[in-house]
């Protein structure tokens, strides 16, 4: 695939692109400088604590603190004091269209800045994954890659690369992380202090969906509550989720309010039932 200029392209992009390292915890993913004053912007599942290590182009350390997180759209800003740094370049994502070329650069399995290409399938809500917009791609993706920039052929950023999806990659648009830096995102998830991801289940209980806790934080709502992660959620009481949006407006409720969940542990033939006492809506 021949792209002009792609060589400096990819070197801006590179030096745009940061490696995050929670603390506390193994394993590394991606991060974007947003703006120059040191606004970085990655995953949720790749910023798990308050606070995070971040390492620039240039070999740099800086400690990184988390400022927003919500799981619900996988997007977590964080704060370095740092300035004059290289940031992207916002494409509106409302623009793309399927065929487009796309390119990724992360740090997947520990290569700094790789890159590869790819072609935009589309742009849009996904069932199962709530009303946010996802750019669906086949650029190839490993972890790593996670938090890292997905831009058009300009290197404009389209969007924030976050998961795989069978042979598709998905990454959050980048209108989507617009709305979430601009303080519009409900932080659903953040009250039960889990990372959630939609799944699709064998037809046992007449259940279908569930979403699976790809992260517990300690001492949160859901761990006080002995939920785990890989833990399945089904449902409420008052009916089975279909998408993360449902969860979301399960969590409704004032603070104090205890909720009824059905979830998995195991074994999909047995639905277990806890009861969790909901936080605040705050950010993790």
């Amino acid at each position: 695939m021949s792209i002009a200029g792609l060589g400096e392209i990819a070197e801006h992009l590179r030096r745009s692109t940061v490696l995050v390292r929670p603390l506390g915890t193994k394993g590394n993913g991606s991060g974007v400088i947003w703006s120059p004053d040191g606004l970085i912007v990655t995953n949720a599942h790749v910023a798990r604590g308050s606070r995070a290590e971040v390492c620039l182009w240039d070999g740099q350390e800086i400690q990184a603190e988390v400022t927003a997180r919500d799981p619900r759209c996988d997007l977590a800003s964080l704060r370095i004091a740092a300035s004059n740094l290289n940031a992207v370049e916002i494409a509106d994502s409302s623009r793309i269209r399927a065929g487009e070329v796309a390119i990724a650069v992360g740090n997947p399995m520990g290569f700094v800045g790789a890159m590869t290409t790819g072609v935009i399938h589309g742009v849009g809500a996904i069932r199962g994954l709530g009303r946010h917009s996802w750019v669906q791609s086949d650029v190839r993706l490993a972890p790593g890659n996670s938090g890292g920039p997905l831009a058009d052929v300009r290197g404009r950023v389209i969007g924030i690369n976050s998961m795989v999806a069978g042979r598709t990659s998905l990454a959050i648009a980048s209108n989507e992380v617009s709305r979430f830096l601009q303080g519009r995102e409900q932080q659903g998830s953040t009250r039960l202090g889990v990372m959630v991801m939609p799944v699709r289940l064998p037809k046992t209980n007449g259940r279908k969906f569930g979403l699976v806790l790809a992260d517990v934080q300690p001492g949160s709502a859901a761990a006080k509550a002995s939920l785990m992660p890989g833990d399945i959620l089904l449902g409420t009481e008052a009916g089975a989720f279909e998408s993360v949006d449902d969860l979301a407006m399960a969590l409704e409720k004032p603070i104090g309010s205890l909720l009824r969940l059905e979830f998995l542990r195991g074994d999909y033939a047995r639905v277990r039932k806890v009861t969790v006492q909901l936080a605040g809506k705050v950010a993790a």
